[in-house]
């Protein structure tokens, strides 16, 4: 009976996990839906803005060209890693540590490397390599364009300062709910539109051509790096949500599989005792 004891125990184990994934799964589907609504919504606009913020710099002359599109010799490179602060979401941050370990060891293995964390798990992955320069996980307790623009201003300040020269951002691009792309973007510098004879650049600018350039790459700017955190962010629920219906569903399958086996073994242990007790009683007969 100490058998059917510890099976019972197991039963009972997993049926509490069950019912703690599946919770997990309701909340994530819950907060995914106002996320994707968010990153849906925004996601027209940005791309606009980038397309016209990179044929405006097309038609930017050498000398009066922005302080964000300068190329240089690349020797620092900063990589905003952006994952998230908890766990429990499959492979979401496993895949953008990894992705960032082959930019550090393989694209720049040259180079002199530094990481922004914008989510506990990176942070806790690069600080055991020195590499953690910032860890701005506090950004996900209230995700707004505002508290992702200080964090551009501060991309923004230490590529015109020379600190670094070349920012890029590794991300998850959210799909669907079941699937999430990594993505790697260059941040800056600004990355020109490539030459197509087919797209008139001859444009006129009112007001000038350079107050143009001083709003609109800096907000630009601003809103690419907020857009992928929201990419990420909407990701993250997804992968989340994901995960638990899988532990859900392979939790209800131990669960049955050890009750079968728990019928088993007590119909087992009741056929031996009725066998014990005809035996006892043939013995008494004899």
């Amino acid at each position: 009976m100490a058998n059917l004891k510890e099976i019972r125990n197991r039963i009972s184990s997993v049926s509490s996990t069950m019912q703690i994934t599946s919770a997990m799964k309701m909340v994530s589907a819950a907060k995914l839906k106002k996320a994707q609504d968010a990153i849906t919504a925004m996601r027209p606009y940005s791309n606009k803005l980038t397309e016209l913020l990179q044929s405006l710099s097309a038609t930017l002359d050498a000398d009066s060209g922005s302080k964000y599109a300068e190329q240089r010799e690349i020797k620092n490179v900063l990589i905003v890693a952006v994952t998230s602060n908890r766990g429990l979401c499959g492979a979401f941050n496993s895949n953008i540590i990894k992705q960032t370990n082959i930019l550090i060891n393989d694209v720049y293995a040259t180079k002199n490397v530094s990481v922004l964390a914008i989510g506990k798990k990176a942070n806790d992955a690069f600080a055991k390599q020195n590499r953690v320069i910032g860890n701005k996980s506090e950004i996900f307790d209230n995700l707004t364009f505002d508290n992702v623009s200080v964090i551009a201003e501060m991309l923004m300040d230490k590529f015109v300062s020379g600190e670094f020269d070349k920012i890029e951002v590794v991300y998850n691009h959210f799909k669907n709910a079941a699937t999430q792309i990594i993505m790697t973007e260059q941040f800056l510098p600004i990355v020109p539109v490539e030459s197509d004879d087919n797209i008139n650049l001859d444009y006129v600018f009112e007001p000038s051509k350079l107050e143009i350039v001083e709003e609109l790459i800096p907000k630009s700017l601003k809103t690419q790096l907020y857009k992928g955190i929201r990419d990420s962010f909407a990701s993250e629920h997804g992968a989340r949500m994901t995960a638990m219906h899988k532990a859900t569903d392979n939790a209800t399958e131990l669960r049955d599989q050890l009750k079968l086996t728990y019928n088993k073994a007590r119909q087992a242990a009741i056929t031996n005792e009725i066998l014990e007790i005809v035996g006892g009683a043939e013995a008494l007969n004899n």
